[in-house]
């Protein structure tokens, strides 16, 4: 399927609003499904070919529709953790959810559980839920998919891997927006999907925050590649560190078809990228 950060990345940010009271703001976008493959060999595979970067951008695109028009309908389970540690005070707060996803660009959430601080669960997190159904808005996808029209590719390394994850690209994006990134992306040499992504944001979302990290793993599940594990962590200028994780469990394909069909929809564009 098409990538999902779930183009995956939180920005955490810290603004001073009094002397001793704060508010906080949490910019996240998720990666649309990213069309990505683990291996579990125990021995690296040869590469299939030797390809330079643009047909390697060319053939990841191509499959990430191809899965994307294939995969009508899914569901899972999602944990999120978020824990800000420093000044004036720590504060965390978590919440599971369940997800169902239906083509073309539809996601529902149910609450499973909620703990921690009220605040973060009432403004983060439900921000980060709705920030998941605008980034399945067509225009928001072509804006920020992993492809040439959003980023420039540097293929840095095609060594054979013992998952599969045997292309290395650098992406660097063509404009400063926010909810780009910066850094470096494995593609599965087989199917050609991205198997994770270590980067930043192109833009910081605030003043506050010195710089953000983020890591993002995909998992297959039948012939899609999911997101798996997300972890973005923050270091705030005053000194705090917030860090938010998102895990992605129980995933159930409820409806697809083989990957060769065409579908009447039309996929202008993913986010790398989660979900």
């Amino acid at each position: 399927m098409a990538p999902e950060i779930e183009q995956g990345d939180g920005v955490f940010s810290m603004i001073r609003d009094s002397g001793r009271h704060f508010r906080l703001f949490f910019l996240f976008s998720a990666f649309v499904i990213l069309p990505l493959n683990r291996g579990t060999a125990e021995t690296a595979p040869a590469l299939p070919e030797r390809l330079t970067a643009d047909q390697l951008v060319s053939r990841m695109v191509e499959k990430n529709e191809e899965r994307a028009n294939a995969l009508e309908s899914y569901q899972g389970r999602r944990s999120y953790s978020l824990n800000y540690v420093g000044f004036p005070a720590g504060l965390r707060a978590d919440m599971t959810v369940t997800m169902t996803y239906k083509a073309p660009a539809t996601k529902e959430f149910s609450i499973v559980s909620e703990s921690g601080n009220k605040w973060l669960i009432n403004h983060i997190f439900q921000r980060l839920l709705d920030s998941e159904r605008e980034a399945l808005d067509a225009e928001n996808r072509a804006n920020t998919a992993l492809t040439s029209k959003n980023y420039n590719f540097t293929l840095i390394s095609d060594r054979p891997a013992a998952d599969g994850c045997s292309y290395v690209l650098a992406v660097e994006p063509k404009i400063p927006n926010k909810f780009l990134y910066r850094g470096r992306v494995w593609i599965n040499s087989q199917d050609f999907a991205v198997c994770r992504i270590e980067a930043e944001p192109a833009k910081n979302p605030s003043f506050w925050i010195k710089k953000t990290d983020i890591h993002h793993d995909y998992v297959k599940i039948g012939d899609f590649w999911l997101p798996a594990d997300n972890e973005s962590v923050s270091s705030v200028r005053l000194g705090g560190v917030a860090t938010l994780t998102i895990k992605y469990e129980d995933y159930k394909i409820l409806q697809s078809h083989a990957l060769n069909q065409m579908s009447d929809r039309t996929v202008s564009g993913f986010r790398a990228p989660a979900n």
